[in-house]
């Protein structure tokens, strides 16, 4: 039986798909890679590998896939999975319009259908590392990563999850949360479920899956810096300069 969380997260992802149409243009548009809500230049960053030619790469949730093109450009061979149709569908329109093809999957991170030590990386922007729960996915990316492999992942900085208040509302200046027992996440009025742990919990559950804590960017915007999603208003700029509302984990597989 399929967990509740997957089909709550393809319903809802499913009826909120049409609204990242435009924004997946934008983003395959662009020739450089740019990360998180405030479209941070990768140059500022450094969130990708010096060099991805001839890497075989997974992007786990990948929507519209426009991480999977920003590797495809620069060399690599990628494949994304994502669990709703309508992304998917997104994605393939764009693959004919730019001229890149690579597979798409429609599917669950938790539960590839890859063998084993199939890739040389596994990222995941706001994808998996957010909507799935990370004591299965990210035991998952492992299995399908070669020794020496590298996991990258964006998800909500760990201030803004506390800093939420209970109604859903943008990250405040106090904390509302609780840090001890960070996991399942579910806001009123907003029909999906999110997964966050606080930073102890997710280094041993890396460590338990064989990896190696490489970096730990805490994004900070720079000043003017300009949404992703042009009408959100989920965390103003002026909380994300003071504080991080977005962290990227990058870890290595031991061999």
């Amino acid at each position: 039986m399929e967990r509740d969380y997957v089909s709550r997260n393809r319903e809802a992802w499913g009826e909120w798909a049409a609204g990242f149409v435009s924004p997946g243009e934008r983003a395959w548009a662009s020739k450089e890679p740019f990360w998180g809500i405030w479209q941070v230049p990768e140059e500022t960053l450094h969130v990708l590998p010096d060099d991805l030619a001839g890497l075989d790469t997974i992007e786990l949730g990948c929507g519209t896939a426009y991480v999977s093109a920003w590797l495809a450009r620069r060399g690599a061979a990628p494949v994304g999975i994502d669990l709703t149709a309508g992304q998917l569908a997104t994605a393939r329109r764009l693959q004919q319009e730019h001229g890149i093809d690579f597979p798409l999957h429609e599917g669950n991170a938790e539960e590839l259908s890859f063998e084993d030590a199939s890739f040389d990386l596994a990222i995941s922007e706001y994808g998996a590392s957010i909507w799935a729960d990370p004591y299965r996915w990210i035991p998952e990316a492992s299995r399908v990563l070669r020794p020496g492999g590298s996991l990258i992942f964006l998800v909500v900085g760990t201030l803004a999850v506390l800093a939420s208040p209970d109604n859903g509302d943008a990250p405040t200046e106090a904390l509302h949360q609780d840090y001890f027992g960070m996991k399942r996440f579910e806001w009123p009025d907003w029909p999906s479920v999110e997964f966050h742990l606080g930073y102890g919990d997710m280094i041993r559950l890396l460590r338990a899956n064989g990896f190696e804590v490489d970096d730990l960017i805490e994004v900070r915007p720079p000043e003017g810096a300009q949404r992703f999603m042009k009408d959100e208003d989920s965390v103003s700029l002026e909380w994300s300069r003071r504080w991080p509302c977005e962290e990227i984990w990058k870890a290595v597989k031991k061999g």
